[in-house]
């Protein structure tokens, strides 16, 4: 998430009685980053998008009810992740994308990775592509809600105590989300992941962990 702003709690009150420009600042801050986990979920801009103004809008009808029990980054993520989980249910279909794509569409890295060098062998290009498809749709294969705490926790970084407050679930829960995507992940990461890059590595210390 974005850095938390020093006057966060006087914007709050401000906001809480109508001031809709202390409320606006405080979007602002954390628009991008809650963008961001939106289009992780849904893989599609106009989704996420769409998704992230509906828990805007959300969040200041009911920014009263909004105790302060978390921060307000993480409430508004909250918000966020459960529009994008009812954007992804509802689309009956859904276009193909591939893993690169999905890397760097609206400058959104899928992974926390260092820039990979050009592949100058076509043959080796192919086989890459083809494989990150193969692991796009094994995420896919997980479910919105296995997925969404699979790529919260080990490609956005984020802790088992930061989703369960994000997600509105206990730890016990979170933990036991991670491992059965990790379970459900493991079989499919064996059969498609051969070490040709780091970030088949990567993903396949993340799905075995």
């Amino acid at each position: 998430m974005a850095a938390h702003l020093a006057n966060e709690t006087t914007l709050l009150n401000q906001a809480r009685v109508g001031d809709s420009e202390a409320f606006g600042l405080l979007v602002q801050q954390y628009y991008q980053n809650v963008y961001r986990l939106a289009f992780r979920i849904t893989r599609n801009r106009e989704d996420a998008e769409d998704a992230l103004q509906e828990a805007v809008l959300k969040a200041q009808c009911n920014l009263c009810k909004f105790q302060g029990n978390s921060r307000f980054s993480t409430w508004l993520a909250r918000i966020a992740i459960n529009e994008a989980l009812i954007r992804l249910r509802s689309r009956r279909t859904q276009r193909e994308v591939s893993w690169d794509e999905l890397a760097w569409s609206d400058g959104v890295r899928w992974a926390p990775l260092e820039a990979r060098s050009e592949i100058s062998n076509p043959e080796k290009r192919y086989a890459e592509v083809e494989l990150n498809e193969r692991l796009g749709k094994a995420l896919d294969s997980l479910g919105p809600h296995l997925k969404t705490v699979f790529i919260l926790r080990n490609i956005d970084g984020f802790s088992t105590a930061e989703l369960a407050q994000m997600l509105g679930l206990s730890l016990a829960a979170i933990k036991s989300r991670l491992l059965r995507a990790r379970l459900k992940l493991r079989g499919r990461f064996r059969k498609v992941l051969k070490p040709q890059s780091d970030e088949t590595a990567l993903l396949a210390r993340q799905a075995s962990a």
